[in-house]
């Protein structure tokens, strides 16, 4: 499935190197770059093989950096559960093989995640909907996730607004990333998705996502990170409009 030839090891490094340092100066991204830009080269199938273990590490480290984890688990179980079902649902359309269904649906889900966070104004959830709401939020955030491999709609404008705290926010976007890494990968298995080559390419991944995350600290301290990520936001915008256009004649 997978060339180990120097040329495209070269390019699966540069990428998460690139999506390593969008991530250390947004603190989000690192996922939807390396689908982005590797599901415009690759299949989104063999994109989202090589994004498990660099994802893990990194939503791991941003999960257990925070105070509330036990507080923000007690209280999104009930979205994290079901990211996990739909996750795991969904992975038989990336599994499928169908190229350009994938393709189109990572396009459109790139366009319309890009697209909402430079537009839309931030929204708030009042408390008393959570019960209800949070479930729904994150079955179609696993649906979607199954089907391209993008972890973050809705997922993350939903969570920016249940008005936590800064650090709180960052906990609780490590911990849906993380819960939906796992059920992608659970997902790719079950459907026999997972092949060696492409787990130890996913493996050595890992060094140039934390090279690139440990540059973005060094950026995020020279320039402006709403400048960066507004620049990052519309270069996913029509890098999603292309993948999404491309399987039409």
């Amino acid at each position: 499935m997978f060339d180990l030839s120097i040329a495209p090891l070269s390019v699966v490094f540069a990428t998460f190197f690139v999506a390593g340092l969008v991530k250390g100066v947004t603190g989000m991204g690192l996922p939807t770059v390396a689908m982005g830009v590797l599901g415009a080269l690759i299949s989104p199938l063999g994109a989202a093989s090589l994004l498990i273990v660099p994802s893990f590490v990194t939503n791991i480290w941003q999960l257990l950096a925070g105070p509330s984890f036990g507080s923000l688990l007690r209280r999104l179980w009930p979205m994290m559960l079901a990211v996990a079902a739909g996750t795991v649902s969904g992975s038989a359309w990336i599994a499928s093989g169908d190229i350009g269904l994938t393709t189109t649906m990572l396009g459109i889900a790139l366009v319309i995640y890009s697209g909402y966070t430079l537009f839309a104004r931030q929204l708030g959830i009042p408390r008393h909907v959570e019960p209800w709401l949070s479930p729904v939020i994150g079955a179609i955030t696993g649906i979607v996730t199954g089907g391209t491999g993008v972890f973050v709609i809705p997922a993350v404008p939903y969570l920016q607004a249940l008005e936590l705290s800064k650090d709180d926010l960052v906990q609780a976007l490590g911990l849906s990333f993380t819960v939906s890494t796992i059920a992608l990968a659970v997902g790719l298995g079950t459907h026999g998705s997972f092949h060696p080559e492409g787990l130890l390419l996913s493996a050595l991944a890992v060094a140039p996502a934390l090279g690139g995350m440990w540059a973005g600290q060094l950026v995020r301290n020279r320039i402006s990170p709403a400048v960066f990520r507004r620049g990052f936001l519309i270069g996913l915008l029509l890098l999603g409009c292309e993948m999404a256009l491309r399987p039409l004649p």
